[in-house]
């Protein structure tokens, strides 16, 4: 009996510690992923040139729709995919915008306007979207899909946050250091 207490209890605690983030809510109550950061040594001209660098190594995902001298807009795409026992498959598409703005020692990042457009299978056995039309993602769904909803909502969030981790991490190297990097040439006349 004593185990068996210790047990559930046990589990209790390991699904509250298991419970995902979300997102938090802004100011007109929509979805949002907001961050700042603080670097110690870097200009506002050297972050905008590495947020633009992240932007044209995800630029099949991740497309600019304008830039100042201090900040970044951009329209982006995720794919939510949903894994059944070993083989998955794409269930639908987030569209998300992101904003980014620098100023000496310090930028914010931030990820809104998250959208979903669900996927179907067409008849050539490729996954494809059902609609044109969006549906917001804070946006509850009826009783019959709100678990599909949720495992939407966390699936994307996961993938926010790892796309943020990505773009903070473009944002903390440096370019020239990489630029400088010489790839040593390998002879094949000597050996």
């Amino acid at each position: 009996m004593k185990y068996t207490l210790i047990l559930l209890l046990a589990i209790s605690s390991l699904k509250v510690a298991a419970q995902q983030k979300q997102f938090s809510l802004d100011d007109s109550g929509k979805f949002i992923y907001y961050e700042v950061v603080d670097v110690k040594t870097t200009t506002k001209d050297s972050l905008i040139l590495r947020a633009n660098s992240f932007l044209n190594l995800y630029k099949k995902t991740v497309i600019k729709k304008s830039s100042t001298d201090t900040s970044i807009i951009a329209r982006g795409t995720m794919i939510i995919d949903k894994t059944i026992l070993v083989a998955g498959h794409p269930s639908g598409e987030v569209n998300y915008n992101l904003m980014f703005e620098a100023r000496d020692k310090k930028y914010r990042f931030w990820f809104t306007d998250f959208e979903y457009i669900p996927y179907q299978r067409d008849r050539y056995g490729n996954y494809v979207a059902t609609t044109k039309i969006a549906t917001p993602l804070e946006k509850t769904p009826g009783k019959l899909s709100a678990g599909e909803w949720k495992d939407v909502v966390e699936s994307a969030y996961a993938k926010t946050t790892k796309l943020a981790e990505n773009f903070k991490k473009i944002l903390s190297t440096n370019l020239t250091e990489k630029s400088k990097k010489k790839t040593e040439t390998i002879s094949t006349k000597k050996w």
